[in-house]
C-alpha cells in the first residue's frame, strides 16, 4: 500500500503580504487594524494544511491568552471591549505568526527564504524611517480613517492607529524634538522593532553568502542608524546593548570568531554614526525638556497599589484616571505594566516565561546566524518594562524566536546524524 503523499508545503507569499507591504499597509491606514485580518489569513491556511507542529513553549502562551480571554469579565464598561478585543487579536496574530513560521522553516530544505519578508519588513522600517526624518511633520488622513464610522474614527486610541503621521512631536513645543515613528502610531515602537529586527537582517547575511539581497541589507545597516537614533529611544539603545552583550559572552565562551567580529563591525558602525549624530546631547535634551520619568513612575507607582485589589485577573484593560502626573492612562509605558494591571499576575508570569523559555530555547544555537537571532528574545525581555508590546512587535518577536527555533532543531539534528552512522562495535 502506497504511502499518503505529503501534505503542500505552506507557502512563503502570505508572510511577503504580511511583513513585506508595511509600507502599503500604512498609506492605507491600515497597519494596525488589518494586522489581525492578515494574521486571520495564516490561520486559515493552516486549517487548511491541518496537523501543523506547535513550536516548543506554545502551550505558555496559550495559557497566557486564557487568562487574558478570562480576565475580560473585568472589564468597567462595554466601550472598553473593542480594545480589549484588538489587543487580544494581536496576542492571537502572534501565536499564529510564529507557529506558521515554525511549520514553513521545518519542511524547507533552504529553510532561509522564510527569513525573507522578515527582511523586507526591515527595509519598510528604513524607508518610512528616513520619511519620518526628512518630513516629519507629514499628516494625511487615511482611506481607513474616511471608511471608520465618526464614533470610532474619532476615538484617540484608534485615531493614533489610522490617521497618518511621520514622527512624534509637541505641536505645543516652541522648539520640538522630531522623532521618526512611521508606519507605527508611537516612536517607541519604531525603536521597539528596530531592535528586534536588526539581528535578524545579520543573520540573514549569514545565512545567504552571496545575492542581490544579502548585499543590499548590508548597504541599509549603516543607512538605518539615522532614524534609529533620532527616535531617541533610550531603552531601544539599551536592550540592544544588552542583547549585544550577551552574545559576545556566547561568542567568546564558544571561541566563534566569526560573531565576535560581526559585533565588532556593528559597534563600528554605530560609533561612526555618532560623529554625525549627537544622540548623547539630544537624548540629554529631551530629558531635560520633558518629565517622561516622572509620568512614568507615577504610573508605575499606581498599577502597583491597584493591583494589589485585583491580583488574579486584573482590570481587563487600562483605565484613565486623574490622580497621576500623567496624561496616560494606567497600565501603558510598559508591557509589564500593561498585562500585570489588565490580566493580573498569573497572566504576567506566563508572559514572561514564554520570552524566558524562548531566549532558552534559542541559545543552544551553534551557528553564526543561529547566535544573532538567540538574542532577539533577550531583546524583548529588556523592552517589556518599557515599550508596549501589544501591537505588530509581538509579530516580528514571534517570527524571529519561531524561525530561530527551527534552526536550532536543524543544527541539533545534523549534529546526531553522524553519531547515529557510527558503526557499533559488536565484542567477540
Amino acid at each position: 500500500m502506497p504511502s499518503p503523499a505529503p501534505p503542500p508545503r505552506l507557502p512563503l507569499w502570505p508572510l511577503s503580504l504580511m511583513f513585506g507591504l508595511v509600507p502599503l499597509w500604512w498609506a492605507l491606514g491600515a497597519f494596525y487594524l488589518g494586522w489581525p485580518l492578515l494574521g486571520a489569513l495564516l490561520f486559515a491556511l493552516l486549517l487548511t494544511r491541518g496537523r501543523v507542529p506547535l513550536p516548543p513553549a506554545a502551550g505558555i502562551w496559550l495559557l497566557f491568552l486564557a487568562i487574558v480571554v478570562v480576565s475580560a469579565t473585568q472589564l468597567s464598561s462595554p466601550a472598553s471591549l473593542l480594545t480589549f478585543a484588538l489587543r487580544l487579536a494581536f496576542y492571537l496574530t502572534a501565536l499564529v505568526v510564529g507557529v506558521y513560521v515554525h511549520a514553513a522553516a521545518r519542511e524547507r530544505a533552504d529553510l532561509v527564504a522564510v527569513l525573507s519578508p522578515l527582511c523586507a519588513f526591515w527595509f519598510g522600517l528604513v524607508v518610512l524611517g528616513w520619511l519620518g526624518v526628512v518630513a516629519p511633520r507629514l499628516a494625511m488622513t487615511t482611506p481607513m480613517e474616511v471608511l471608520l464610522p465618526g464614533g470610532v474614527a474619532g476615538t484617540p486610541f484608534i485615531q493614533d492607529m489610522v490617521h497618518l503621521t511621520t514622527a512624534e512631536y509637541s505641536a505645543r513645543s516652541l522648539n520640538p524634538i522630531y522623532r521618526p515613528a512611521a508606519p507605527f502610531a508611537y516612536t517607541n515602537n519604531y525603536g521597539s522593532a528596530y531592535a528586534m529586527t536588526l539581528p535578524c537582517v545579520v543573520a540573514f547575511a549569514m545565512l545567504r553568502r552571496r545575492g542581490l539581497l544579502r548585499w543590499v541589507l548590508l548597504a541599509s545597516l549603516p543607512l538605518s542608524l539615522a532614524p534609529a537614533f533620532l527616535t531617541l529611544n533610550r531603552a531601544m539603545f539599551l536592550s540592544l546593548g544588552a542583547g549585544l552583550a550577551v552574545l559576545g559572552v556566547r561568542a567568546s565562551l564558544r571561541g566563534n570568531v566569526r560573531v565576535a567580529a560581526s559585533i565588532v563591525g556593528l559597534v563600528v558602525i554605530g560609533a561612526l554614526a555618532t560623529l554625525f549624530i549627537p544622540i548623547t546631547d539630544l537624548i540629554s535634551q529631551r530629558v531635560d525638556s520633558s518629565d517622561t520619568n516622572t509620568d512614568r513612575l507615577s504610573l508605575y507607582t499606581e498599577v502597583v497599589r491597584r493591583v494589589q485589589d485585583s491580583p488574579w485577573l486584573g482590570y481587563g484593560a487600562p483605565v484613565n484616571v486623574d490622580t497621576v502626573s500623567a496624561a496616560a492612562p494606567i497600565g501603558t509605558q510598559g508591557q509589564f505594566w500593561m498585562v500585570l494591571f489588565s490580566h493580573g499576575v498569573p497572566a504576567l508570569l506566563c508572559f514572561l516565561a514564554w520570552f524566558v523559555a524562548a531566549a532558552v530555547i534559542c541559545a543552544r544555537a551553534t551557528s553564526a546566524a543561529g547566535q544573532w537571532l538567540a538574542v532577539v528574545p533577550v531583546v524583548c525581555l529588556v523592552q517589556i518594562p518599557f515599550y508596549g508590546m501589544a501591537n505588530q512587535n509581538l509579530a516580528v518577536a514571534f517570527f524571529a524566536v519561531a524561525f530561530a527555533m527551527a534552526l536550532t532543531e536543524r543544527e541539533r539534528s545534523a549534529r546526531w546524524r553522524p553519531l547515529q552512522a557510527r558503526p557499533v562495535a559488536v565484542p567477540a
